[in-house]
C-alpha cells in the first residue's frame, strides 16, 4: 500500500535527505513485516490494538531504546497521515497511540583537553593520504559541529578559503554557513592538495572519499572516528555525534549566545540547543564543590 509513494514524497516534496527517507523505508518495512507474521493483515488493515501491538513488540521482545521506538512511530503516524490524504485509509490506526517517554540524557562529549592531545600530537596521525583525511574528518566534525549527512554530501566547492567558512546542506535540504578555524582551513588545504595528487576518478565532487576515491559512506566516517576516538577517550560512545556535542559544549563553556550556537548547528528551535545548558550547569557545579570552602 503506497510505500514506495510516500518514499518518493518524503525525498521531492518534504525533501528529506537521502539518509532519513532510508530510515523511513526500513522502519515501514519492519512494521509491514509485523503485521503480517503477528496478524496476517496488510497496512491497510492495521488496527488501533495492532499499533499497540507493535510497540510492545519493539520494547520488550526486541529491546529498541524509547528513542528509537519514538522515530518508528513517528515514521509510521507520518506514513499513515500520508494515506489518509491520499484516500487510501480512513483512519490512522497510530494516532491515539502514546509514545514511550524517554529518561533525561546529557549529551555526551569529549572534554576540550582529550581533543587537543589527539589533534595536536604527531603520534597519532602520518603523512598518508588515508590518515590526514582521517585527521579533516576529525577536524571538521569538531570545529564545525556538523551532522554525519552533512559531512558525507559537502563538496570540494562547499569549502570557501577566502571567507574561512564551508556552505553545508542540513535537515529539510538547508543550507546555512558555518566559519572555521585558520586551523581547520590549512587542514583542509593539507587535505584537499593531498587528495588531487592522488588522481582519484570521482565525478561526485565530494569532500570525503574513500582510499580507492570512492564517496565515503556512514560506516567509514563511524570506523574512524571511532578509531581516533578509542586513543584519547575511554568512554563507551564513541561516535560522529558525539563530536557535534563536543563542539557545542564547547561553544557554550567559552561564553557563545545560545542562538549563536541554535544557529551555527542548524537546530529549528532553541529547545533542542537548551540541552546543552545542562552539560554547562554540571561543570559549574563541580568548579564550585572543588573550588567553594563551603562545599
Amino acid at each position: 500500500m503506497a510505500v514506495e509513494q510516500f518514499l518518493i514524497y518524503l525525498q521531492h516534496e518534504k525533501r528529506y535527505s537521502k539518509h532519513t527517507v532510508q530510515s523511513y523505508g526500513t522502519d515501514l518495512l519492519q512494521f509491514k513485516d509485523f503485521a503480517w507474521l503477528k496478524f496476517e493483515t496488510d497496512l491497510k488493515e492495521v488496527t488501533y490494538q495492532m499499533a499497540r501491538e507493535f510497540i510492545l513488540y519493539l520494547l520488550d521482545d526486541l529491546k529498541v531504546s524509547e528513542n528509537s521506538v519514538r522515530r518508528k512511530l513517528s515514521t509510521v503516524r507520518s506514513y499513515y497521515k500520508y494515506c489518509m490524504r491520499a484516500g487510501v485509509v480512513s483512519a490512522n490506526p497510530f494516532a491515539q497511540v502514546r509514545s514511550p517517554k524517554v529518561p533525561a540524557r546529557l549529551p555526551v562529549f569529549v572534554a576540550d583537553n582529550k581533543l587537543d592531545e589527539l589533534l595536536d600530537s604527531d603520534v597519532f596521525f602520518d603523512d598518508s593520504f588515508p590518515s590526514i583525511r582521517d585527521k579533516t574528518v576529525i577536524e571538521l566534525l569538531f570545529g564545525a559541529g556538523i551532522r554525519l549527512a552533512e559531512l558525507l554530501t559537502l563538496k570540494d566547492s562547499d569549502v570557501n578559503f577566502y571567507d574561512e567558512t564551508i556552505k553545508v546542506l542540513g535537515k529539510r535540504n538547508k543550507e546555512r554557513i558555518i566559519p572555521i578555524t585558520k586551523c581547520l582551513v590549512n587542514q583542509l588545504k593539507a587535505y584537499l592538495a593531498l587528495k588531487l595528487l592522488q588522481n582519484f576518478n570521482n565525478k561526485t565532487g565530494v569532500l570525503f572519499v574513500t582510499d580507492k576515491g570512492a564517496d565515503a559512506y556512514p560506516k567509514m566516517i563511524y570506523r574512524i572516528v571511532q578509531k581516533y576516538l578509542s586513543f584519547v577517550s575511554t568512554q563507551e560512545k564513541k561516535s560522529p555525534h558525539v563530536l557535534r556535542h563536543s563542539y557545542a559544549t564547547s561553544l557554550l563553556n567559552r561564553g557563545a549566545d545560545l542562538n549563536a550556537i541554535k544557529e551555527l548547528l542548524g537546530h529549528a528551535s532553541l529547545a533542542a540547543t537548551q540541552v546543552y545548558t545542562h552539560n554547562s550547569v554540571e561543570k559549574l557545579k563541580s568548579i564550585y564543590k572543588q573550588a567553594h570552602p563551603k562545599a
